[in-house]
């Protein structure tokens, strides 16, 4: 049983880890798309560290595109088999995965519009969508919901069980159960681990202790603040921004998730009367779509909310909000000069509405910008994180002169004590992969689990291939094929070769030496030929003339006369 690592390692984006057991079958745990900006991005998401045609099914842990965008790309390149996940999930990626579909034609038609109006190049390279809306439904095709904590059959001798992670909606960790003959080994893929106590969702549950475990690591060297400090904090960002400083306060965040859990906070604070008359705008169709969503899913709510509802029928909606749809909507906030609040996606300001909203409103020193969650590095949102004083937004340089806050305490993934604590009962692990983490937090991890005594602790690299006990596997000899051959000038030799010119005087040696052979073997049996005539020509010139003495005939002058 073997694993390797086809996305998300030392990186927090494009979850795909492809699990080979014994007997040859293929689960591709995850199949998620990289995000983030720049050609190694546009390069991963266009290639494949497996070949997607031997896989035989897909287990996905839940809908975030991190973990689930390529899914319409992986069975537009040749996937066969099945998509096992909740309901929850399924239903989620049926938005998702079109949303996605959209922004792909919509990023690359931008591209190459670009491109063309540079023409600088007379053959330049136009990109094509990594899959468009027409794959979505293809794919949807396959997925088949499950729920949570049974055993379900996936193949003679291999179970598997989802169990609630707590982190989005039908979030699951995966847990496999394998029997080999006698011999039964477990292994676990912990997706992203969810946060206890956190609102709307359950928390998560532990896994059944495994043998081997891939783990997330996001944030593997930090710890959250509390749920108490962070309601009032957000409040204390909301007054000054918006009736301090009479501006507004753009949120970018994640559609699925970190949207419903703010709107929901802020739903709280209006029934308890602390939210001040501010207007507050969802401006995202996803979001809006996933929240009704929501709303259809009351097995993943937590105790809390369940009690809530009792009180407030619509958790995610009150007085003052108004969800956006429209584009024309979406373009007069931009326009709006009164103090508001903006909720946009994408939460790393890399996609999505929210671009729009940081070209109009990052110069303006009134306005602020509160991140409330991970961004990668390379994207808009990690840029601004880092202290970034300019950022290039649709091809424009823009002065960052709004104020840029971070409350990392909305994060959906757990902190390094609560992935500890969720880690505590594997008592038989044998083996455990840190990965969807950057180096620095993975190696602190490590070192952190370590001292909670878990030693055979991995983080592999994109493209490693390990065995379950933590070894590299050996890149298998490739076969040689027969060498292609290419006629020139009536001359023939091998097409592809490391050494050309040593197989082309090689060959011209042997010809001269076969063809010297041939005129050697000429020359001589010529000879031959020769000295057989001779031969033949004195003996029958001497039997003539014995037979013309004996008739007593004078031969001296015969032919004279």
């Amino acid at each position: 049983m073997d694993i390797k690592f086809g996305g998300a390692a030392q990186m927090v984006t494009g979850s795909a880890h492809l699990l080979t057991l014994d007997d040859g079958y293929k689960i591709l745990l995850d199949c998620g798309l990289a995000q983030g900006k720049g050609e190694h991005i546009w390069d991963l998401n266009n290639s494949w560290k497996f070949d997607v045609k031997e896989i035989d099914c897909l287990i996905l842990s839940h809908a975030h595109i991190d973990h689930s965008g390529r899914i319409p790309q992986l069975v537009k390149d040749g996937f066969k088999g099945v998509i096992h996940c909740t309901h929850a999930t399924r239903s989620l990626c049926s938005i998702m995965l079109m949303d996605s579909a959209k922004i792909q034609e919509r990023d690359v038609e931008w591209y190459n519009q670009k491109l063309r109006k540079k023409r600088k190049k007379k053959n330049q390279d136009f990109r094509v969508p990594l899959y468009g809306v027409k794959d979505v439904k293809p794919a949807m095709d396959k997925f088949i919901g499950y729920g949570y904590d049974t055993w379900y059959r996936l193949k003679p001798g291999v179970e598997f069980i989802f169990r609630d992670q707590g982190h989005i909606l039908g979030s699951a960790s995966v847990t496999l159960k394998i029997k080999n003959g006698r011999k039964t080994k477990t292994f676990g893929f912990t997706g992203d681990i969810g946060r206890p106590q956190r609102p709307i969702l359950r928390n998560p549950v532990p896994m059944p202790e495994v043998d081997y475990l891939i783990c997330e690591s996001t944030y593997g060297n930090k710890e959250h603040e509390s749920l108490s400090a962070q309601s009032q904090k957000f409040l204390e960002i909301v007054k000054e921004a918006c009736c301090k400083k009479k501006g507004k306060l753009i949120i970018p965040a994640f559609s699925i998730g970190r949207t419903q859990e703010i709107v929901y906070m802020m739903d709280k604070m209006e029934t308890a009367g602390l939210l001040p008359k501010i207007p507050v705008y969802v401006d995202s169709p996803l979001a809006v779509n996933a929240t009704h969503i929501y709303g259809t899913h009351p097995e993943c709510y937590d105790e809390n909310l369940q009690e809530y509802l009792l009180e407030d029928p619509d958790p995610f909606g009150f007085n003052s909000l108004k969800y956006i749809r429209s584009v024309n909507e979406s373009k007069q906030l931009n326009t709006m000069k009164k103090p508001c609040i903006i909720i946009s996606s994408s939460g790393m300001m890399n996609a999505g509405r929210i671009r729009h909203h940081l070209y109009n409103n990052i110069e303006n020193p009134k306005n602020t910008f509160l991140i409330v969650g991970y961004c990668s590095p390379d994207t808009a949102g990690g840029m601004l994180k880092d202290g970034i004083k300019e950022l290039t937004i649709f091809g424009e340089v823009k002065k960052v002169n709004a104020e840029i806050k971070t409350m990392d305490s909305f994060s959906a993934h757990a902190d390094r004590k609560e992935m500890l604590d969720f880690l505590k009962n594997q008592k038989k692990v044998k083996t455990i992969f840190l990965v969807h983490g950057e180096i620095a937090p993975q190696t602190d991890f490590k070192m952190y689990l370590g001292e909670a005594g878990f030693k055979n602790v991995v983080i592999p690299e994109l493209g490693d291939h390990y065995d379950v006990s933590g070894k590299k596997v050996k890149a298998k000899p490739t076969v040689k094929k027969k060498k292609k051959t290419t006629t020139v000038q009536e001359r023939t030799y091998p097409a592809k070769t490391k050494n050309r010119k040593a197989n082309l005087a090689k060959k011209k040696a042997e010809e001269e030496a076969t063809a010297k052979k041939k005129k050697t073997s000429k020359a001589e049996a010529k000879a031959k030929v020769e000295a057989i005539k001779n031969k033949k020509k004195k003996s029958s010139t001497k039997s003539f003339s014995k037979k013309r003495n004996k008739r007593g005939m004078d031969m001296t002058n015969h032919w004279k006369k």
